[in-house]
């Protein structure tokens, strides 16, 4: 697996100024761009793409939606460089319409985890109310705590806080927990 994909901390940020399709960038703890995603435009299905360098040339991880529009997408991500499935992640459209979770599941499409927005109050509050409220996002494996992503109040700059330290037996592939960033920022972010 590329090395980039070791950090404990990582920084997700939307590039502000994309004319098509959305632009992110990915930094390490020490605020270094190391990763470079880019979704693609005018596509009837998502098609999101993970980069290892700026130029974005070197392609590393491709995240695909399954189906064109569905309520509860499911979104295979695949370690480009190896051509293996890291696993999907799939959108739990009712329960997403009150707060936002995601089931993440296994090459074999198995449920091993979810990502949860933290709490329902503040998730009704962000979706009738405003968008000013930061979410946070808290990744469970089997029922243990592995990673939480915070969103920074920031109303011009989508940025995602993203903390593996809690998974000290490696529980959750970082490919697939990036990828879940990415399509937080992405997809999610586009909702409001």
């Amino acid at each position: 697996m590329n090395s980039k994909f070791n950090h404990q901390t990582y920084v997700v940020r939307k590039q502000i100024l994309s004319l098509v399709g959305a632009k992110i960038d990915i930094f390490d703890m020490d605020e270094r761009a190391i990763l470079f995603s880019k979704m693609k435009a005018f596509k009837l299905k998502e098609d999101i793409r993970i980069y290892g360098d700026e130029t974005m040339q070197k392609e590393l991880i491709s995240i695909q939606a399954r189906s064109v529009i569905d309520f509860s997408s499911i979104f295979d991500v695949v370690d480009v460089e190896t051509g293996h499935k890291v696993g999907s992640l799939r959108r739990k459209g009712m329960k997403s319409i009150f707060k936002d979770e995601w089931a993440i599941m296994s090459p074999s499409d198995e449920e091993i985890g979810l990502i949860k927005e933290d709490n329902a109050l503040l998730a009704l509050l962000r979706r009738f109310l405003t968008n000013l409220i930061p979410q946070h996002y808290n990744v469970e494996m089997n029922g243990t705590k592995v990673a939480e992503f915070k969103q920074n109040f920031n109303p011009f700059v989508q940025k995602l806080n993203l903390d593996f330290s809690a998974d000290n037996n490696d529980k959750l592939d970082r490919r697939l927990g990036l990828a879940a960033a990415v399509l937080l920022v992405a997809v999610e972010g586009n909702q409001g």
